[in-house]
């Protein structure tokens, strides 16, 4: 049968979605979340289905995809098509002929699982390794322990301050309320939790969202940042671990994160938060 590349309407990322929630295992590398589609909603559900990409075989969903802006794809597959040739050629030519409404011409990196056969395609067709991100998880089998500050789950009282740290603590104005208001009316935020972090004085300090992907499964955190005028007293430390804590209630087996590895501030954040680093990983680029 022919592998079909579709791009879902609104109502029709929740196959997807379903898909990537089947797909998270804690014996697998860490990959695409339902979570990542779910913190893209903040772009309205309308955006965010037009940034899907699905490839299905025999009316099975073999892969999904998520345009994290235009020139990046973020994908993963089916545990059983990792190695799928007849998958990792077809998406080869989808992600190489910018006709097909994917990737456009130029410099367009794509992040696949370790092991699958479509980067090692990619790299026979001269793709190159981007820079690398650390990729890090925490068990949650056992109880986590208190953060150490108080830690509050954002309602639509807290939305502002909210925003208000994760504008600070990434230096851009995209974060604002009326999009965490179009984040949390997706039908995934059902499954996350938005999370403030203060301190003694009650000024908010550091942010987190996380997403489950159901009883049993990785949960992801994305995003977490601390305003910058609070950093170096161990904020970032607190709202990781009360993350987890969360994840934890929400019934996932364990927490991930990926961040740049050239950030070694937030690898050793995490790691002190009872995160184990895992192996680096490498997207594939092609140039301009």
């Amino acid at each position: 049968m022919t592998v079909i590349l579709s791009t879902p309407g609104p109502g029709d990322v929740a196959a997807a979605t379903d898909a990537l929630r089947a797909w998270q295992d804690d014996a697998r590398p860490v990959q695409l979340h339902p979570g990542d589609v779910g913190w893209y909603q903040r772009f309205g559900a309308r955006t965010a289905a037009a940034a899907v990409r699905t490839w299905s075989r025999d009316g099975r969903l073999l892969a999904v995809g998520l345009l994290d802006g235009s020139r990046l794809l973020r994908m993963t597959t089916a545990p059983d098509a990792h190695r799928d040739e007849e998958l990792a050629r077809r998406l080869v030519a989808d992600l190489t002929t910018p006709e097909r409404g994917v990737l456009p011409d130029g410099e367009v990196s794509v992040e696949a699982p370790p092991g699958a056969l479509v980067s090692d395609l990619l790299a026979d067709e001269g793709w190159g390794a981007e820079d690398p991100f650390t990729p890090l998880q925490r068990d949650l089998a056992d109880p986590v322990e208190d953060p150490g500050v108080r830690v509050e789950v954002v309602g639509p009282d807290r939305v502002s301050e909210r925003t208000f740290v994760h504008r600070e603590a990434f230096g851009g104005p995209t974060f604002t309320d009326e999009r965490w208001h179009d984040m949390a009316a997706g039908p995934l935020y059902a499954d996350a939790r938005c999370l403030l972090a203060y301190d003694g004085a009650g000024v908010p300090v550091g942010a987190t969202t996380v997403w489950s992907a159901g009883p049993g499964r990785p949960g992801l955190i994305e995003p977490l940042g601390v305003h910058p005028d609070h950093r170096g007293h161990g904020y970032g430390r607190a709202i990781t671990v009360a993350g987890a804590a969360a994840l934890r209630e929400l019934g996932s087996s364990s927490a991930v994160v990926i961040t740049e590895t050239a950030r070694a501030a937030a690898v050793a954040t995490y790691v002190s938060a009872g995160f184990k680093r895992l192996p680096d990983r490498y997207d594939r680029q092609r140039a301009a």
